[in-house]
């Protein structure tokens, strides 16, 4: 059964281009170890919310656009064994990166998909 990791962030807009250098980046090495698909998206059309939105889910400040993301995976296991190699991999250290985001904003989770996959 395939498996989703989801994730919503926040973006400095000045920064955008190196969100997109850094997704790239992430494509390319959340793939080469495995995953079937890794997808970045950059808000177009999502309002602020009465009660929730994505915005407000992130605490979205004036110079931010919400980042969206998922990745799929052919399973939890794999998803943890990738996740795991990721980690490792010197081009994808967090700890050692200027992230063009606010990392302590950032929401994520895994899913079990049950249309569509």
């Amino acid at each position: 059964m395939a498996y989703v990791d989801g994730f919503v962030v926040p973006v400095k807009k000045a920064r955008v281009d190196e969100y997109k250098k850094l997704a790239e980046l992430a494509d390319e090495v959340w793939r080469e170890h495995g995953a079937i698909a890794y997808v970045e998206c950059l808000a177009d059309d999502v309002p602020d919310g009465e009660l929730t939105s994505f915005p407000r889910a992130v605490q979205l400040q004036d110079d931010e656009v919400v980042g969206f993301a998922w990745i799929v995976y052919r399973s939890r296991e794999q998803r943890d064994e990738v996740n795991r190699k990721v980690m490792e991999d010197p081009r994808i250290r967090p700890q050692q990166q200027d992230w063009p985001f606010e990392g302590r904003r950032l929401i994520f989770g895994g899913f079990v998909p049950f249309i569509g996959l």
